[in-house]
């Protein structure tokens, strides 16, 4: 393919820009990836510029190998299109021995068996949940360059929430890093500390280095932390040779260190740079492009976008080809219409999670492919409700964020049978290499065409093992001689570069590991206040945050978009639940958008069983909110009254009067008793001094005496009902969820010492 052929005008002044600073302000499904990729085979193809001059870099080794593999087809191989830490980790092998005289120290992979000796050096004895955070922990600082002497005071100024006294996560940061020193290891932070301090230290290693890489591309530019942006000065020095791309609406990684504070900046510190706006979207169709534009409509003027302060160092700077007219930012539909968004709000969690499970099953009955379907949520806790109907519906389902495809059990296993089959292969064996890996498959208890109609964990390990048998299928057609050896080595390289193959199951997901991904069709899920946003979000910054996430999730759908909310969490419990505040806006869009010309009017078709259309649901008493519920397809599932359920209603569970605020989350007016079950508070305490004492922590960092005395009044019955209360973030919820929800239940918690 020619660079540059099929491009729309504003890829193409990407593309033909000159060679120096360029931004490139890439909307969700504008073709950012196809925009680089024949900017870089232009500049190859056409500008005479060396192949091996070129570093791209991306952030999943997944994306560097899709980069690679398209550049070969364009002519332009010899690119190096890599990970921060594998062009980090190549140099500094190189370099190191040189600058040290010494081999370049072993890096370790994982932080966990470095922090439990350190913990032990603290006297402290954090649980897998509380190892976890902390390995989190002490990558933000150190993507932050924060030294352990100084984390204290930068936790306080970025609002650091943990597990733990910042005193303390200081103790255990310094320690790490004595037990990390002693063991001579390093870890994936420490490659690109050292890496810039050679470039910076060593003028012999910078120009050597400058030599070689001349010209700089950067995918994602908008989730670069400090310590990236610091290596990638290094590379750079006084040259200004670098494509930077990236969206500002997409910037859900603040709590690791990321920021689009470099993308926004960019015209600033490159006053010549040429800026060019993607927003031609070619991936969802216009009702789902809608509602994008109006959820970034709807934020406040200072939250539109991440570092908004910065975007108006983008004023004025622009590409050869103007954008299509609309407000900076908003994405413009190429596709054909498609069906409305549809709405679906239940009276409780089980019933929300059954009414998806039948949407699912009316789409697998009109030909959608369950692997072309995503239900995804706020945090991991909530899959289980869907795992459960979707296991009942006998819908086959996958978890995304859990082990990868390629060190998951029965995979690893496959692998190697596959390898023991590789030496003792005969070579006249009958057959093609799809029969062979099925009669390898085989001797594991895999039989093509006899996928399990139990719950989901046997019929993922089926269909995890239906997918190497298509990859062999595949690469049979694709070279009809190619064998076991072939196969075994495709693999291997597929592992490498996090390549997986496509899995038969509706994708369950966080909405944070959905990002870069699309689907067909999207369930967004749980759109509740206390959820969505999540309740520790308080901040104007952590508000917007949680607004872009939220548009993460609707641009990942291309064609049926479903957005649902229930308004309790059991079965029969009050309905006190809000539904999320950013609704308000995606129904307004939608209004809008129903009565455009080309868009559909036409209601989603519900599955059987589904209740009947209603108008009364959050939007009622808007009146435009309202006909865009009805002409989108909205319901009500679970027996409404039909009485408004805006975010006024939420009432003082003590006498009756309309709450707002921080009041309408802690349920009752300041002046009403709290009903606080004494004897529930008293077990709380007990437990909670118990884990205090076994962290070596002070007994709030566990749960605050409000957040208890909020336990024993409000007696959550479900995770869902715990991570509604004030003080009960991800982090509480992953370390404390389960025991306190069986100290409700009145149950001894596992491994309690009552």
């Amino acid at each position: 393919m020619e660079p540059g052929a099929g491009l729309d005008p504003e890829q193409l002044a990407a593309v033909l820009a000159p060679i120096g600073p360029v931004c490139i302000l890439a909307g969700a499904g504008t073709g950012k990836t196809r925009t680089i990729t024949h900017r870089i085979a232009h500049l190859v193809t056409q500008r005479e510029v060396g192949a091996g001059q070129i570093l791209a870099v991306t952030f999943t080794n997944r994306a560097a190998a899709e980069l690679r593999g398209r550049l070969r087809l364009m002519g332009a191989d010899g690119v190096q299109a890599r990970t921060f830490h594998a062009a980090a980790l190549r140099h500094l092998s190189y370099f190191w021995p040189k600058v040290a005289g010494v081999a370049l120290p072993r890096l370790e992979k994982s932080r966990v068996p470095l922090l439990v000796r350190a913990a032990n050096r603290a006297r402290l004895r954090p649980d897998r949940a509380e190892l976890r955070d902390l390995a989190a922990e002490v990558e933000w600082a150190k993507s932050m360059m924060v030294a352990p002497a100084d984390y204290v005071h930068a936790a306080a100024e970025h609002g650091r929430e943990g597990s733990y006294a910042p005193d303390v996560v200081a103790r255990l940061y310094e320690a790490y890093e004595d037990v990390k020193g002693e063991a001579g290891v390093l870890d994936f932070d420490d490659l690109l500390l050292l890496t810039a301090a050679v470039i910076e230290e060593h003028s012999w290693v910078a120009a050597e280095l400058r030599s070689r890489y001349r010209h700089f591309v950067v995918d994602e530019y908008q989730d670069v932390n400090p310590l990236q942006q610091r290596v990638l000065d290094a590379w750079l020095g006084d040259r200004d040779s670098l494509c930077v791309v990236g969206d500002e609406h997409q910037t859900i990684y603040s709590f690791t260190g990321a920021s689009a504070r470099h993308l926004l900046d960019f015209p600033r510190r490159f006053p010549t740079a040429t800026v060019v706006r993607l927003v031609r979207d070619y991936r969802s169709t216009p009702q789902v492009v809608a509602l994008a534009n109006g959820l970034l409509d709807g934020a406040p003027p200072a939250a539109a976008s991440a570092g908004s302060a910065a975007s108006s160092g983008l004023a004025g700077s622009s590409g050869s080809a103007a954008a299509p007219p609309g407000p900076r930012g908003r994405l413009v539909a190429m596709r054909p219409a498609g069906p409305a968004p549809t709405w679906l709000e239940a009276d409780s969690e089980p019933e929300e999670a059954a009414g998806v499970a039948r949407r699912i099953r009316g789409l697998l009955a009109t030909g959608v492919a369950a692997s072309d379907i995503a239900v995804l949520y706020r945090i991991n806790a909530q899959s289980e409700a869907y795992e459960t109907a979707l296991a009942r519906a006998d819908i086959p389902y996958l978890l995304r964020g859990g082990e990868k495809f390629f060190e998951r059990p029965e995979v690893t296993a496959a692998v190697r049978m596959l390898r023991a089959a590789v030496r003792s292969a005969e070579p006249d064996r009958p057959g093609g290499l799809g029969d062979a890996v099925a009669d390898g498959l085989g001797a594991l208890g895999w039989q093509p065409g006899a996928a399990p109609a139990g719950r989901g964990a046997d019929r993922e390990r089926w269909e995890n093992l239906a997918a190497l048998h298509r990859l062999a299928i595949d690469l049979e057609a694709a070279r009809p001689d190619a064998d076991l050896e072939v196969f075994v080595a495709d693999l291997a390289e597929r592992a490498a570069n996090q390549h997986t193959p496509t899995v038969q199951g509706v994708t369950l997901a966080s909405l944070h590991a959905a990002k870069g991904l699309e689907w067909d069709a999207v369930f967004l899920v749980g759109l509740v206040e206390g959820t969505l946003p999540i309740v520790h979000a308080q901040t104007d910054e952590q508000i917007a945050e949680e607004r872009r996430l939220l548009y993460v999730g609707i641009t990942r759908a291309r064609v049926h978009l479903a957005l649902s909310w229930s308004l309790a969490r059991a079965e029969g419990a009050r309905r006190s639940r809000r539904p999320s505040r950013f609704l308000d806006d995606l129904r307004r869009a939608a209004a809008t958008a129903g009565g455009t010309r080309g868009s559909s009017r036409t209601a989603a078709t519900r599955a059987p069983g589904d209740a009947a259309v209603s108008g009364s649901g959050h939007g009622a008493g808007h009146g435009s909110a309202a006909a865009g519920e009805r002409r989108g397809g909205g319901e009500s599932v679970g027996g409404g009254t039909g009485r408004p359920r805006g975010r006024q209603s939420v009432q003082c569970h003590v006498c009756g009067r309309s709450l707002a605020g921080a009041r309408a989350r802690i349920g009752r007016c300041e002046t009403c008793p709290g009903q606080v079950d004494a004897e529930l508070f008293e077990r709380l305490c007990a437990w909670r001094a118990q884990r205090a004492k076994e962290q070596g922590a002070p007994a709030f960092v566990v749960l605050t005496d409000a957040t208890l005395r909020l336990i024993a009044q409000r007696r959550p019955a479900t995770v869902a009902d715990l991570v509604a209360l004030p003080g009960i973030g991800q982090s509480k919820l992953d370390r404390y969820g389960e025991d306190v929800l069986a100290l409700v239940a009145d149950t001894a918690p596992p491994g309690s010492r009552r």
